[in-house]
């Protein structure tokens, strides 16, 4: 039977005791990531034509590290081999002159995380067993069930919330049944998708939570700044005792986490809309096209850079893919070029239009247009065109 890998992200209710020992693995993890990055960087400072060691030889320091470093036999022993491994691809990247130089990890970071390659179990409904943690409390795991588990990670958020990220093999999903049905989508700003026969799906509003999130940012600014004036101010005045840091602060820490969480509804919120969005049309049409747009090139515009990121056209869009895959329906892309200029009835190409026409006639065959309508239409034109 074939299968499919996904991820499945759980809650962890973790008692005192595993907090305590998250922690630590968190910062084993972080220890080891520095520690091969300065002796790499060490290396090449000492001899530029060295050769750079690769992961195997990273690995091979692992055993003489845990000799120096005894708290390092805390954490799960596959979470540093998932370390190396991932230091060695950005130093690749770096060297295809894909990426920048990988940099050095800080405590202080919202976002704490590590992960593993080790066997984790299933002991319950909402109970599961993690190498070195034990038994631990989550959220429902009825996900997991008739699935291979390959990978985890767990996390730590802005939020104050623990994570497990799982990622397994399931089964392939039954495809949907046929509807020899064929569409075409174009994405906007007010409209978040325009199909070929005119419906038209709403951008996701969270005004709400957008209000309360700036309100929280604006707090956590005001309060930072003042607990960085009283920090310096009290460590001018007390040279030669301790010094005072801005993490003994606790009031703008709690402004940070609020922020984060009405942050992260969003952003939930958010997801929950494409999720229900692209299975709907997942299941009411066999083929459906789309616009190859580059999102991150649009945003250059600063006019439209924060609509284009609330839209999250990216995200649909590999929401679609995976769902079609999976599913046994069929994505095409298409170039974006024209397609709001030329007339899905005729042909005809009426030139360049401002954004504020949102109907027009053309002048050739007289055909009243909706702008976007038309476009989704010349949209699943090429789509069809490109499939025979």
């Amino acid at each position: 039977m074939s299968t499919i890998t996904k991820g499945i992200k759980l809650r962890l209710y973790p008692n005192r005791q595993q907090q305590v020992q998250l922690w630590q693995m968190f910062g084993n993890s972080r220890f080891v990531w520095n520690q091969m990055l300065n002796m790499a960087k060490q290396r090449y400072q000492n001899n530029p034509g060295s050769q750079f060691i690769g992961e195997y030889g990273m690995n091979y320091l692992l055993k003489p590290l845990k000799q120096e470093y005894p708290f390092l036999k805390v954490s799960d022993s596959t979470s540093y081999l998932v370390v190396t491994h991932n230091l060695s691809l950005a130093f690749k990247q770096l060297f295809k002159h894909q990426g920048g130089c990988p940099k050095f990890k800080a405590k202080s970071y919202a976002k704490q995380s590590y992960t593993g390659r080790s066997k984790c179990r299933i002991i319950a409904k909402r109970r599961m067993k993690l190498p070195k943690l034990g038994e631990i409390r989550t959220s429902k795991t009825g996900y997991l069930q008739n699935c291979r588990i390959k990978q985890y990670t767990l996390s730590y958020d802005a939020t104050g919330k623990y994570y497990l990220s799982l990622q397994v093999e399931v089964p392939q999903p039954k495809p949907l049944p046929q509807t020899r049905q064929a569409v075409g989508l174009d994405v906007g700003i007010a409209d978040l998708v325009i199909s070929s026969d005119g419906t038209k799906y709403a951008t996701f509003n969270a005004k709400w939570y957008e209000k309360q999130a700036i309100a929280w940012q604006s707090r956590f600014n005001r309060r930072k700044h003042r607990a960085t004036v009283r920090v310096r101010q009290y460590n001018h005045e007390h040279k030669g005792l301790p010094e005072m840091d801005i993490s003994d602060y606790q009031n703008w820490q709690r402004a940070k986490q609020r922020k984060a969480r009405c942050q992260a509804k969003i952003a939930d919120k958010r997801a929950d809309y494409l999720h229900k969005l692209t299975t709907q049309l997942v299941k009411q049409y066999d083929v459906i096209v789309i616009e190859d747009l580059k999102a991150k090139n649009l945003q250059h515009n600063h006019h439209f850079a924060r609509a284009i990121a609330n839209a999250s056209w990216r995200q649909f869009r590999t929401m679609l893919e995976y769902k079609c895959t999976w599913y046994g329906k069929r994505l095409i892309t298409v170039k974006p070029n024209y397609t709001s200029q030329i007339c899905s009835n005729c042909g005809y190409h009426s030139g360049k239009k401002p954004l504020e026409v949102r109907e027009w006639t053309c002048p050739n065959c007289g055909a009243r247009h909706d702008r976007d309508t038309n476009a989704a239409v010349n949209i699943l034109h090429r789509g069809l065109k490109a499939i025979g």
